[in-house]
């Protein structure tokens, strides 16, 4: 199988492009390397390998839940521009009736 002109002027139509002669005859080489590398591809033995969900094997990637030295509440509000005791104080933005 291989992509000619008309069928570059085909899927063009479908996407509503336009291309210039020479970008369609460019289209058309590259578009028929791309199928020779997947007839490429087909030729090889997969028989014996399992299909994957993710072509990287993943390990669980979660850290160690450990307790470490964390900011304090007086640290954390010192440049605060409003505050009430050991919170941030913001202006009301929902009003509920």
């Amino acid at each position: 199988m291989s992509v000619t002109i008309k069928d570059v002027e085909y899927i063009a139509k479908l996407a509503r492009l336009k291309f210039e002669e020479d970008e369609k005859e460019k289209l058309c080489k590259e578009m028929n390397q791309i199928l020779e590398y997947m007839a490429k591809l087909n030729e090889l033995d997969t028989e014996n390998i399992e299909p994957l969900s993710h072509p990287i094997e993943l390990n669980n990637v979660f850290r160690e839940d450990e307790i470490k030295q964390s900011v304090s509440t007086e640290e954390a509000l010192k440049n605060a521009p409003d505050k009430d005791a050991q919170f941030f104080r913001v202006p009301k933005i929902i009003n509920v009736e």
